[in-house]
Protein backbone atom coordinates (compact mmCIF):
# COMPACT_ATOMS: atom_id res chain seq x y z
CA UNK A 1 0.00 0.00 0.00
CA UNK A 2 1.15 3.52 -0.93
CA UNK A 3 1.49 6.15 1.35
CA UNK A 4 -1.58 7.83 -0.53
CA UNK A 5 -3.76 5.09 -0.67
CA UNK A 6 -4.56 5.15 3.41
CA UNK A 7 -5.61 8.32 4.05
CA UNK A 8 -7.98 7.88 0.86
CA UNK A 9 -9.49 4.24 2.80
CA UNK A 10 -9.68 6.28 5.66
CA UNK A 11 -11.75 9.33 4.77
CA UNK A 12 -14.20 6.27 2.96
CA UNK A 13 -14.52 4.55 6.11
CA UNK A 14 -15.48 7.49 8.26
CA UNK A 15 -17.26 10.07 5.77
CA UNK A 16 -20.93 8.47 7.31
CA UNK A 17 -21.11 9.00 11.19
CA UNK A 18 -24.38 6.33 10.80
CA UNK A 19 -21.67 3.09 9.99
CA UNK A 20 -21.08 0.62 12.54
CA UNK A 21 -17.29 0.69 14.20
CA UNK A 22 -17.12 -2.91 11.79
CA UNK A 23 -18.70 -4.14 8.56
CA UNK A 24 -19.97 -7.24 7.08
CA UNK A 25 -19.55 -7.04 3.67
CA UNK A 26 -20.57 -10.75 3.20
CA UNK A 27 -24.39 -10.49 3.38
CA UNK A 28 -26.87 -13.36 3.39
CA UNK A 29 -28.09 -15.44 0.69
CA UNK A 30 -30.02 -18.24 -0.17
CA UNK A 31 -27.02 -19.88 -1.16
CA UNK A 32 -25.44 -19.47 2.53
CA UNK A 33 -28.37 -21.18 4.59
CA UNK A 34 -26.60 -22.08 8.05
CA UNK A 35 -28.81 -24.48 9.19
CA UNK A 36 -25.89 -26.42 11.12
CA UNK A 37 -24.66 -23.50 13.21
CA UNK A 38 -26.47 -25.10 16.10
CA UNK A 39 -24.17 -28.22 15.51
CA UNK A 40 -21.08 -28.28 17.60
CA UNK A 41 -18.21 -29.67 16.25
CA UNK A 42 -17.24 -29.78 12.65
CA UNK A 43 -17.51 -33.63 12.71
CA UNK A 44 -20.97 -33.43 13.86
CA UNK A 45 -21.74 -31.40 10.91
CA UNK A 46 -20.22 -33.68 8.32
CA UNK A 47 -22.13 -36.36 10.09
CA UNK A 48 -25.33 -34.80 9.37
CA UNK A 49 -24.37 -33.01 5.91
CA UNK A 50 -23.62 -36.81 5.23
CA UNK A 51 -26.63 -38.51 6.49
CA UNK A 52 -29.13 -35.88 4.73
CA UNK A 53 -27.37 -36.64 1.61
CA UNK A 54 -28.42 -40.32 1.55
CA UNK A 55 -31.92 -39.28 2.94
CA UNK A 56 -32.21 -37.15 -0.29
CA UNK A 57 -30.87 -39.82 -2.27
CA UNK A 58 -33.49 -42.37 -1.22
CA UNK A 59 -36.33 -40.41 -0.96
CA UNK A 60 -35.96 -39.40 -4.78
CA UNK A 61 -35.21 -42.84 -5.68
CA UNK A 62 -38.52 -44.18 -3.69
CA UNK A 63 -40.82 -40.87 -4.80
CA UNK A 64 -39.50 -41.84 -8.41
CA UNK A 65 -39.87 -45.68 -8.07
CA UNK A 66 -43.08 -45.83 -6.53
CA UNK A 67 -45.34 -43.01 -6.93
CA UNK A 68 -43.98 -41.61 -10.04
CA UNK A 69 -43.19 -45.10 -11.92
CA UNK A 70 -39.92 -43.62 -13.78
CA UNK A 71 -38.26 -46.51 -12.97
CA UNK A 72 -34.17 -46.76 -10.77
CA UNK A 73 -32.44 -45.98 -14.03
CA UNK A 74 -34.27 -42.52 -14.68
CA UNK A 75 -34.58 -41.90 -11.07
CA UNK A 76 -30.87 -42.19 -10.65
CA UNK A 77 -29.79 -38.84 -11.98
CA UNK A 78 -32.57 -37.13 -10.33
CA UNK A 79 -31.52 -38.40 -7.06
CA UNK A 80 -27.54 -37.83 -7.31
CA UNK A 81 -28.58 -34.43 -8.51
CA UNK A 82 -31.05 -33.95 -5.79
CA UNK A 83 -28.38 -35.60 -2.79
CA UNK A 84 -25.58 -32.93 -4.41
CA UNK A 85 -27.85 -30.01 -4.44
CA UNK A 86 -28.51 -30.38 -0.40
CA UNK A 87 -24.79 -31.47 0.05
CA UNK A 88 -23.65 -28.25 -1.61
CA UNK A 89 -26.06 -25.90 0.16
CA UNK A 90 -25.43 -27.38 4.04
CA UNK A 91 -21.48 -27.48 2.70
CA UNK A 92 -21.63 -23.77 1.79
CA UNK A 93 -23.40 -22.67 4.67
CA UNK A 94 -20.58 -24.35 6.88
CA UNK A 95 -17.90 -23.46 5.40
CA UNK A 96 -18.92 -19.49 4.73
CA UNK A 97 -16.96 -18.13 8.07
CA UNK A 98 -13.65 -19.82 6.39
CA UNK A 99 -14.26 -18.08 3.16
CA UNK A 100 -15.07 -14.69 4.97
CA UNK A 101 -11.41 -15.14 7.19
CA UNK A 102 -9.95 -15.29 3.84
CA UNK A 103 -11.18 -12.33 2.08
CA UNK A 104 -10.67 -10.41 5.23
CA UNK A 105 -6.73 -11.37 6.03
CA UNK A 106 -6.52 -10.29 2.35
CA UNK A 107 -8.47 -6.52 3.53
CA UNK A 108 -5.68 -6.74 6.49
CA UNK A 109 -3.09 -7.35 4.21
CA UNK A 110 -3.66 -4.33 2.39
CA UNK A 111 -3.94 -2.63 5.40
CA UNK A 112 -7.91 -2.58 5.78
CA UNK A 113 -8.68 -3.85 9.67
CA UNK A 114 -12.17 -3.02 9.54
CA UNK A 115 -13.61 -6.46 8.25
CA UNK A 116 -15.03 -8.70 10.57
CA UNK A 117 -16.40 -12.17 10.54
CA UNK A 118 -20.17 -13.01 11.13
CA UNK A 119 -21.16 -16.35 12.06
CA UNK A 120 -23.15 -17.97 15.21
CA UNK A 121 -21.54 -21.38 14.45
CA UNK A 122 -20.32 -22.83 17.39
CA UNK A 123 -17.84 -25.45 16.34
CA UNK A 124 -14.10 -25.45 15.63
CA UNK A 125 -14.59 -22.74 12.99
CA UNK A 126 -16.78 -20.77 14.93
CA UNK A 127 -14.02 -20.20 17.34
CA UNK A 128 -11.52 -19.65 14.84
CA UNK A 129 -13.99 -16.87 13.45
CA UNK A 130 -14.21 -15.25 17.13
CA UNK A 131 -10.57 -15.54 17.47
CA UNK A 132 -9.98 -14.23 14.14
CA UNK A 133 -12.16 -11.05 14.95
CA UNK A 134 -10.39 -10.48 17.74
CA UNK A 135 -7.12 -10.43 16.35
CA UNK A 136 -8.67 -7.92 13.83
CA UNK A 137 -9.86 -5.74 16.39
CA UNK A 138 -6.31 -5.74 18.18
CA UNK A 139 -4.50 -5.10 15.12
CA UNK A 140 -7.24 -1.99 14.07
CA UNK A 141 -6.64 -0.84 17.69
CA UNK A 142 -2.84 -0.73 17.37
CA UNK A 143 -2.96 0.82 13.89
CA UNK A 144 -5.04 3.64 14.87
CA UNK A 145 -2.71 3.66 18.05
CA UNK A 146 -0.07 3.57 16.14
CA UNK A 147 -0.71 6.78 13.59
CA UNK A 148 -2.24 9.14 16.02
CA UNK A 149 1.49 8.15 17.92
CA UNK A 150 3.33 9.04 14.79
CA UNK A 151 1.36 12.79 14.34
CA UNK A 152 1.50 13.44 18.36
CA UNK A 153 5.70 12.27 18.11
CA UNK A 154 5.33 14.90 14.85
CA UNK A 155 3.32 17.47 16.59
CA UNK A 156 6.10 16.93 19.89
CA UNK A 157 8.91 17.24 17.78
CA UNK A 158 7.92 20.47 15.60
CA UNK A 159 6.83 22.39 18.04
CA UNK A 160 10.37 22.66 20.38
CA UNK A 161 12.34 22.43 16.91
CA UNK A 162 9.74 25.32 15.31
CA UNK A 163 10.67 27.60 18.78
CA UNK A 164 14.51 27.03 18.98
CA UNK A 165 14.53 28.00 15.70
CA UNK A 166 13.09 31.09 15.97
CA UNK A 167 15.14 31.87 19.12
CA UNK A 168 18.56 31.03 17.60
CA UNK A 169 17.77 32.76 13.90
CA UNK A 170 16.56 35.77 16.61
CA UNK A 171 19.79 35.55 18.21
CA UNK A 172 22.18 35.36 15.27
CA UNK A 173 20.31 38.40 13.71
CA UNK A 174 21.18 40.73 16.37
CA UNK A 175 17.35 40.86 17.49
CA UNK A 176 17.62 39.63 20.75
CA UNK A 177 21.26 39.17 22.72
CA UNK A 178 22.46 36.00 23.76
CA UNK A 179 22.01 36.57 27.34
CA UNK A 180 21.01 33.99 30.37
CA UNK A 181 17.66 34.41 29.92
CA UNK A 182 17.37 34.00 26.30
CA UNK A 183 19.73 31.22 26.04
CA UNK A 184 17.40 29.37 29.57
CA UNK A 185 14.84 29.65 27.05
CA UNK A 186 16.68 27.38 23.88
CA UNK A 187 18.19 25.07 26.94
CA UNK A 188 14.57 24.48 27.99
CA UNK A 189 13.71 23.52 24.37
CA UNK A 190 16.64 21.18 23.46
CA UNK A 191 15.73 19.48 26.99
CA UNK A 192 11.54 19.29 25.64
CA UNK A 193 13.81 17.08 22.61
CA UNK A 194 16.00 14.76 24.65
CA UNK A 195 12.62 14.42 27.01
CA UNK A 196 10.93 12.75 23.69
CA UNK A 197 14.31 10.93 21.83
CA UNK A 198 14.49 9.09 26.13
CA UNK A 199 10.77 8.48 25.41
CA UNK A 200 11.63 7.12 22.16
CA UNK A 201 14.60 5.06 23.27
CA UNK A 202 12.75 3.44 26.15
CA UNK A 203 9.89 2.57 23.38
CA UNK A 204 12.11 0.11 22.08
CA UNK A 205 13.47 -1.38 24.32
CA UNK A 206 9.48 -1.43 25.75
CA UNK A 207 9.19 -3.19 22.78
CA UNK A 208 12.20 -5.60 22.63
CA UNK A 209 10.49 -6.48 26.16
CA UNK A 210 14.27 -6.05 27.95
CA UNK A 211 16.29 -3.98 29.90
CA UNK A 212 19.11 -4.05 32.59
CA UNK A 213 18.84 -2.29 36.34
CA UNK A 214 22.03 -0.75 38.56
CA UNK A 215 20.15 -0.77 41.90
CA UNK A 216 21.39 0.87 45.09
CA UNK A 217 20.31 2.30 48.01
CA UNK A 218 18.32 5.39 47.16
CA UNK A 219 17.67 7.69 49.90
CA UNK A 220 13.86 9.05 49.54
CA UNK A 221 13.32 12.30 50.86
CA UNK A 222 16.38 14.06 48.78
CA UNK A 223 15.55 11.85 46.13
CA UNK A 224 11.88 13.54 45.54
CA UNK A 225 13.02 16.43 46.22
CA UNK A 226 15.92 16.29 43.60
CA UNK A 227 13.13 15.37 41.21
CA UNK A 228 10.27 18.09 42.63
CA UNK A 229 13.37 20.46 41.90
CA UNK A 230 14.69 19.35 38.23
CA UNK A 231 10.38 19.02 37.05
CA UNK A 232 9.52 22.60 38.41
CA UNK A 233 12.14 24.09 36.29
CA UNK A 234 11.59 22.49 33.60
CA UNK A 235 7.91 22.94 33.64
CA UNK A 236 5.81 25.77 31.80
CA UNK A 237 3.38 26.15 34.76
CA UNK A 238 4.96 28.67 36.99
CA UNK A 239 1.35 29.34 39.20
CA UNK A 240 1.75 24.82 40.79
CA UNK A 241 3.04 24.78 43.58
CA UNK A 242 5.05 21.37 45.04
CA UNK A 243 4.83 19.64 47.82
CA UNK A 244 7.09 16.50 48.99
CA UNK A 245 6.00 14.35 51.90
CA UNK A 246 8.31 11.87 53.65
CA UNK A 247 7.28 9.07 56.02
CA UNK A 248 9.50 8.93 58.15
CA UNK A 249 12.32 11.11 56.89
CA UNK A 250 15.03 8.24 56.70
CA UNK A 251 13.28 6.67 54.16
CA UNK A 252 15.43 4.37 51.77
CA UNK A 253 14.44 1.76 49.06
CA UNK A 254 17.15 0.06 46.90
CA UNK A 255 16.77 0.09 43.16
CA UNK A 256 18.14 1.69 39.85
CA UNK A 257 17.84 5.54 40.23
CA UNK A 258 17.77 6.71 36.89
CA UNK A 259 14.81 4.29 36.39
CA UNK A 260 13.09 5.54 39.03
CA UNK A 261 13.77 9.14 38.47
CA UNK A 262 12.14 8.61 35.50
CA UNK A 263 8.88 7.01 36.89
CA UNK A 264 8.44 9.77 39.33
CA UNK A 265 9.41 12.45 36.22
CA UNK A 266 6.95 10.97 34.22
CA UNK A 267 4.37 11.03 36.80
CA UNK A 268 4.51 14.88 37.63
CA UNK A 269 4.97 15.93 34.15
CA UNK A 270 1.84 14.09 33.41
CA UNK A 271 0.45 15.61 36.97
CA UNK A 272 1.21 19.20 36.14
CA UNK A 273 -0.20 19.59 32.81
CA UNK A 274 -3.27 18.27 34.23
CA UNK A 275 -3.53 20.50 37.36
CA UNK A 276 -5.47 23.60 37.57
CA UNK A 277 -4.19 27.20 37.83
CA UNK A 278 -3.19 27.69 41.23
CA UNK A 279 -3.23 24.07 42.05
CA UNK A 280 -0.85 21.84 43.96
CA UNK A 281 0.69 18.54 42.71
CA UNK A 282 2.02 16.76 46.09
CA UNK A 283 4.16 13.68 46.49
CA UNK A 284 4.06 11.15 49.28
CA UNK A 285 6.05 8.61 50.66
CA UNK A 286 5.77 6.16 53.02
CA UNK A 287 6.52 2.35 54.12
CA UNK A 288 4.18 -0.43 54.87
CA UNK A 289 4.93 -4.36 54.86
CA UNK A 290 8.27 -3.70 53.60
CA UNK A 291 7.17 -1.42 50.75
CA UNK A 292 7.92 2.00 50.00
CA UNK A 293 4.74 3.59 48.53
CA UNK A 294 4.77 7.14 46.62
CA UNK A 295 2.11 8.79 45.63
CA UNK A 296 1.60 11.55 43.04
CA UNK A 297 -1.22 14.37 43.56
CA UNK A 298 -2.83 16.59 41.53
CA UNK A 299 -6.28 18.51 41.43
CA UNK A 300 -7.08 17.93 38.28
CA UNK A 301 -10.23 16.87 36.35
CA UNK A 302 -9.42 12.69 37.94
CA UNK A 303 -9.17 9.85 35.26
CA UNK A 304 -12.53 8.18 35.05
CA UNK A 305 -12.94 4.79 37.09
CA UNK A 306 -13.40 2.50 33.74
CA UNK A 307 -10.42 4.34 32.19
CA UNK A 308 -7.76 3.91 35.20
CA UNK A 309 -6.31 0.64 33.58
CA UNK A 310 -6.34 1.76 29.93
CA UNK A 311 -3.95 4.85 30.82
CA UNK A 312 -0.66 2.68 31.40
CA UNK A 313 -1.15 0.99 27.88
CA UNK A 314 1.08 2.73 25.15
CA UNK A 315 -0.27 5.33 23.12
CA UNK A 316 -3.00 5.94 25.05
CA UNK A 317 -3.60 9.67 26.27
CA UNK A 318 -5.90 10.22 29.24
CA UNK A 319 -5.88 13.88 28.13
CA UNK A 320 -8.31 13.78 25.76
CA UNK A 321 -11.04 16.59 25.97
CA UNK A 322 -14.01 14.22 26.81
CA UNK A 323 -11.87 12.91 29.50
CA UNK A 324 -10.87 16.24 31.46
CA UNK A 325 -13.57 18.25 30.70
CA UNK A 326 -11.27 20.99 28.67
CA UNK A 327 -8.72 20.51 25.95
CA UNK A 328 -6.40 18.70 25.43
CA UNK A 329 -2.92 18.78 26.82
CA UNK A 330 -0.81 17.07 23.95
CA UNK A 331 1.64 14.52 25.11
CA UNK A 332 2.27 11.39 23.31
CA UNK A 333 0.85 8.54 25.15
CA UNK A 334 3.94 7.32 26.55
CA UNK A 335 4.72 8.34 30.10
CA UNK A 336 2.63 6.10 31.86
CA UNK A 337 2.94 3.10 29.50
CA UNK A 338 7.30 3.41 30.31
CA UNK A 339 6.56 4.22 34.04
CA UNK A 340 4.47 0.87 34.61
CA UNK A 341 7.64 -0.41 32.62
CA UNK A 342 10.55 1.07 34.65
CA UNK A 343 8.37 -0.31 37.88
CA UNK A 344 7.57 -3.89 36.61
CA UNK A 345 11.45 -4.07 36.40
CA UNK A 346 11.71 -3.25 39.80
CA UNK A 347 9.05 -5.98 40.85
CA UNK A 348 6.61 -3.35 42.09
CA UNK A 349 3.17 -1.98 41.23
CA UNK A 350 1.44 1.02 39.67
CA UNK A 351 -2.23 2.40 39.55
CA UNK A 352 -4.36 4.82 39.83
CA UNK A 353 -6.17 4.68 42.85
CA UNK A 354 -9.25 6.73 43.96
CA UNK A 355 -7.65 10.49 45.62
CA UNK A 356 -8.84 11.88 48.95
CA UNK A 357 -11.70 13.63 48.79
CA UNK A 358 -12.65 12.47 45.39
CA UNK A 359 -10.86 15.24 43.75
CA UNK A 360 -8.31 14.86 41.45
CA UNK A 361 -5.72 12.13 40.21
CA UNK A 362 -3.77 9.86 42.58
CA UNK A 363 -1.19 7.27 41.39
CA UNK A 364 0.47 5.00 43.74
CA UNK A 365 3.40 3.09 42.96
CA UNK A 366 4.42 0.63 45.61
CA UNK A 367 8.24 -0.48 45.65
CA UNK A 368 9.82 -3.16 47.32
CA UNK A 369 11.87 -1.62 49.99
CA UNK A 370 14.76 -4.13 49.77
CA UNK A 371 15.06 -3.91 46.07
CA UNK A 372 13.93 -6.90 43.10
CA UNK A 373 14.33 -10.05 44.97
CA UNK A 374 16.33 -11.50 41.10
CA UNK A 375 19.98 -10.22 41.27
CA UNK A 376 22.96 -11.34 39.73
CA UNK A 377 25.71 -12.72 42.24
CA UNK A 378 28.03 -10.32 42.76
CA UNK A 379 26.87 -7.57 41.08
CA UNK A 380 24.43 -4.75 41.68
CA UNK A 381 23.16 -5.03 37.70
CA UNK A 382 20.11 -7.13 37.09
CA UNK A 383 19.44 -9.57 34.22
CA UNK A 384 17.26 -8.44 31.25
CA UNK A 385 13.05 -7.98 32.35
CA UNK A 386 10.03 -6.66 30.57
CA UNK A 387 6.31 -6.63 31.39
Amino acid sequence: MTGTERPTRQRVRHARSDEPSWRNPFPDTMLDLRPLDPVRSVKGKLIVIIGATVTMYMLVTWLGDQLADLGVLRTFPLALVSSLIVTQLLARGMTRPLREMTAAARAMARGDYSIRVQTNSRDEVGQLAAAFNSMAGDLDALDSQRREMVANVSHELRTPVAALRAQVENMADGVIEPDPEALEAALAQIERLSRLIAYLLDLSRLEAGAAALHVAPIAVEEFLRSIVSDSSRASARTDLRWEVETKPADLTVVGDEERLRQVVSNLLDNASRHSPDGGTVTLRSSTTHGYVVIDVIDEGHGIPEADRDQVFGRFQRGNAPAQTGGSSTGGTGLGLAIARWAVGLHEGTIAVIDPVGGVGTRIRVRLPADGPRTRVDGNDTLPAAGL
